[in-house]
């Protein structure tokens, strides 16, 4: 191999890197889950790099990507399920229902990291609808989407592309893409998913007063943060609850009680506040228990969903699986 083709490959490689994060948003959007986003960049990024050399500039680099990207996932999607949310699938649980079964990671929409899938360099107004865009509640009203139409949405109205650009990655008509378009808002509008809660620096007092309550075990302050109206999932489990006065009588109720003394460590998902929770372990430490990521709509908490699968949840959030007692804590950080 020359020299010259050696740069050429290294400079190939960077131009496509450049695409990632925005490339793994669209397909999380489109998939519903973080690791399948991230299996179908990196598929469309094998295959851009088997192409490159025979991509002549016809469209630009980002418009192929993100049709490499879009067929990728369309091959994916047919050949699974909606993803969806515990309460897509059953009615509302009380204090004292068992969890029941964990279902497969393959049923539910998934949180994914804000450093996988958004730009914070980017334009202040694209960044906000980024964020709306990927909150759990957006996320999980798409998959309700025939896949074209979720394309087009995604495409038009948080990309914000023409309908003719939009017509040319999907090889059809402009009149085409205007039909997907009005049916996808149509059955945005029937499932109403609220997105308007702010990122955590905008609720930062609210966030530092949920954190303060959780780790005191205080469930009348926390209580007090709510929505009437909350709800509480935990996904792997069916299992989810309805209304802060039932949210409470389960906190308090012998699973939860368990998380007393526990920690919250701050972790950036969905484009809102998110923890991985841990609970007390006999020796002091402590260990994982759920990735919590809070839905914030004026001025409370309207939803906080708890992802109880550690094994997989907390390396995509790159969190231990385990934090040691303080006194060990003290020892390593004076040593």
């Amino acid at each position: 191999m020359t020299g010259t083709v050696r740069e050429d490959a290294a400079s190939g490689s960077v131009e496509l890197e450049r695409y990632r994060v925005e490339l793994t948003g669209y397909c999380y959007r489109l998939l519903g889950s973080a690791f399948e986003a991230e299996d179908a960049v990196q598929e469309t990024m094998t295959r851009a790099w088997r192409g490159l050399d025979r991509f002549e500039g016809r469209s630009a680099l980002r418009s192929w990507l993100y049709r490499i990207a879009t067929n990728v996932c369309f091959s994916m999607l047919s050949a699974s399920q909606r993803r969806a949310r515990p309460m897509d699938l059953t009615g509302p649980s009380v204090a004292g229902d068992p969890l029941g079964p964990p279902l497969a990671e393959s049923v539910w929409v998934t949180p994914v990291a804000d450093d996988r899938v958004l730009n914070p360099d980017g334009d202040p107004a694209d960044l906000a609808v980024a964020r709306e865009s990927v909150r759990l509640a957006f996320v999980a009203a798409l998959q309700h989407l025939p896949p074209r139409q979720r394309a087009v949405l995604i495409l038009c109205e948080v990309l914000r592309w023409k309908a003719s650009e939009a017509a040319e990655l999907l090889e059809t008509t402009v009149a085409s893409v205007n039909s997907a378009l009005q049916r996808a808002r149509a059955t945005l509008a029937e499932l109403n998913p609220d997105t308007a809660g702010g990122d955590a620096g905008d609720n930062r007092q609210l966030v530092e007063r949920y954190v303060d309550a959780f780790e005191r075990f205080d469930m009348d302050s926390l209580v007090a943060l709510l929505h009437e109206d909350v709800t509480l999932t935990m996904p792997p489990h069916a299992f989810w609850v309805h209304g802060a006065e039932n949210a409470h009588r389960w906190w308090l109720s012998p699973g939860p009680a368990a998380c007393r003394d526990g920690r919250l460590i701050p972790v950036a998902a969905n484009g809102t506040a998110a923890f991985g929770a841990y609970r007390l372990a006999p020796d002091g430490g402590h260990n994982a228990f759920s990735i919590q990521v809070l839905d914030i709509r004026d001025g409370r908490i309207a939803a906080i969903d708890y992802f109880l699968d550690t094994a997989t949840m907390f390396p995509l959030f790159g969190l231990p699986e385990r934090l040691p007692p303080a006194s060990a804590e003290r020892a390593a950080v004076t040593s």
